[in-house]
């Protein structure tokens, strides 16, 4: 019996960049078409098979502990990028500026997608695993106020909930501006044990 349905739900591939040195800089660059590999997207620096740890998992982890590479994508929505803009008083929002790997358009409520969720290309069979949501900060500020002054310190605010996701790569082959992208997500009932969650989680 399956553990992942495959729904109805087609997406389509709206944007593709990399982050070729994210030291240099958060933004992403576009490109014409992502080639995934195992270890994650070619050209860009978040890839790899592990990575150190991260501010994002500090409760398992002293940071900088080597651990597997669940967080090879960055994941956004069009319509929720929409959301982003309006509230940041900017007319659209760049995903260069939040440093996007994917744009994808027409899944909805997609920043809450269930975690091990798969992207799956109808094209190419190219397929990521959704690993958690983004949670945004403060770094996409100073970029967005290069091309918007004044407005970056309004995103980590305006992009709760709205960050994308991060992903990792499951099956390689090549993502294009335009592909339709099938959702599927494990079949289980959803979680109830959020009474034993720690307070301000």
């Amino acid at each position: 019996m399956p553990a992942l349905v495959r729904t109805d739900i087609i997406g389509r591939i709206d944007w593709i960049g990399t982050v070729a040195d994210r030291q240099a800089a958060l933004a992403s660059a576009p490109v014409a078409e992502m080639a995934l590999t195992f270890a994650g997207p070619q050209g860009e620096d978040h890839g790899g098979l592990t990575r150190p740890s991260c501010s994002r998992v500090t409760s398992q982890y002293p940071k900088g502990t080597e651990i597997r590479n669940t967080r090879q994508l960055c994941v956004m929505a069009a319509e929720e990028l929409a959301q982003i803009a309006a509230t940041i008083g900017v007319e659209t929002f760049d995903p260069r500026w939040a440093g996007a790997n994917l744009v994808v358009a027409g899944i909805p409520d997609f920043s809450h997608l269930p975690p091990s969720s798969r992207l799956q290309s109808e094209t190419t069979g190219a397929t990521i695993t959704v690993d958690m949501l983004n949670h945004p900060c403060h770094l996409p500020a100073p970029v967005i106020d290069v091309d918007a002054p004044g407005q970056g310190r309004a995103f980590k605010a305006a992009a709760k909930g709205l960050r994308g996701v991060t992903a990792w790569v499951e099956r390689e082959g090549i993502f294009r501006p335009g592909d339709a992208i099938r959702l599927h997500v494990p079949e289980q009932r959803a979680w109830r044990g959020a009474s034993g969650m720690v307070a301000g989680t």
